[in-house]
């Protein structure tokens, strides 16, 4: 088994390659975090985007442990479906939570696994776009955590969200992981470039490009927040 770290809970590398006595488990890995970052509250500080498009730069070492298929193409469709229906289940899981637990989080404590400063920023989200923000939230990190749950704690109805949620989960998993595949295809090819060597890059713009939109969100809050209690106070 790999020798564990703390700091491997944000390496995507440190998911994709796990292995138990020799055997490689990336996959069912992968898939158990993509279904964890929706499914489980706590999933909100694990690597997604990053995630799924090392996943398609990996995609053949992933998949081969799973079911060996001679055509790249098909190699990667059916490691981006799994990963999308891992992403509907874990959506689906969010949805059922939230329905049934929404006084409770709401009066929750903050502890390191939960936050209620997230839930109450997603309920925002989710009311100004509607089930729109079901497709939005999939491209944010913390977002992508807490619309499900919302969705439920405000009832959303359950046809229209499982709509939402397979269209949103579709989007998602085959944008990146196609991107990462042939991405690093392209370039290994026309460029002599392997994406391989740059991991630790790939990952800092990843997260830098996913993670600027929801600072901005939260820091644009917070602002208004300040710029309220100034008005209340005069």
């Amino acid at each position: 088994m790999n020798e564990f770290d703390w700091k491997n809970l944000i390496d995507p590398l440190f998911y994709i390659n796990f292995s138990i006595d020799g055997v490689k488990v990336g996959l069912w890995l992968v898939l158990f975090i993509v279904f964890a970052e929706t499914g489980l509250f706590a999933g909100f500080f694990l690597p997604g985007d990053s995630l799924l498009f090392l996943a398609g730069i990996y995609s053949r070492e992933l998949i081969e442990n799973f079911m060996f298929i001679d055509n790249d193409l098909l190699n990667v469709l059916l490691l981006a479906s799994l990963v999308a229906i891992a992403g509907i289940i874990g959506n689906t899981v969010g949805y059922w939570f939230g329905a049934k637990s929404g006084y409770y989080l709401y009066n929750k404590q903050d502890s390191f696994w939960f936050k209620k400063k997230y839930l109450v920023q997603s309920k925002d989200f989710f009311e100004k776009h509607g089930g729109r923000a079901i497709i939005l939230a999939r491209f944010l990190p913390i977002f992508r955590t807490f619309a499900p749950i919302v969705a439920g704690i405000v009832m959303m109805e359950k046809k229209k969200f499982m709509l939402y949620n397979v269209i949103s989960s579709i989007l998602w998993s085959f944008s990146l992981i196609f991107a990462g595949h042939y991405l690093y295809g392209f370039l290994l090819e026309k460029y002599d470039i392997d994406l391989k060597e740059h991991i630790e890059l790939i990952v800092i713009i990843l997260v830098v490009v996913t993670i600027v939109p929801v600072i901005y969100k939260f820091s644009k809050k917070t602002k208004e927040e300040e710029k309220d209690e100034d008005t209340i106070d005069l």
